[in-house]
């Protein structure tokens, strides 16, 4: 599942490098933090593999 803004993205991105050691899971903020502790990496993945082109700044939750 692609993410839908460029948010997400970012927050997914940060997620991945904390779940992968790279990043002090202390240092992340907001929806990165939860997540880490709720997504695996193979989700997290393809959430920060998405390009950024052509996607909203943020997306208002449903």
């Amino acid at each position: 599942m692609p993410a839908r803004s460029a948010a997400q993205q970012k927050a997914a991105g940060a997620a991945l490098s904390a779940k992968r050691g790279d990043t002090l899971k202390s240092d992340l903020k907001g929806a990165s933090r939860q997540m880490v502790e709720s997504m695996s990496e193979t989700q997290l993945e393809d959430f920060a593999r998405t390009t950024r082109k052509g996607k909203p700044a943020h997306v208002a939750e449903d």
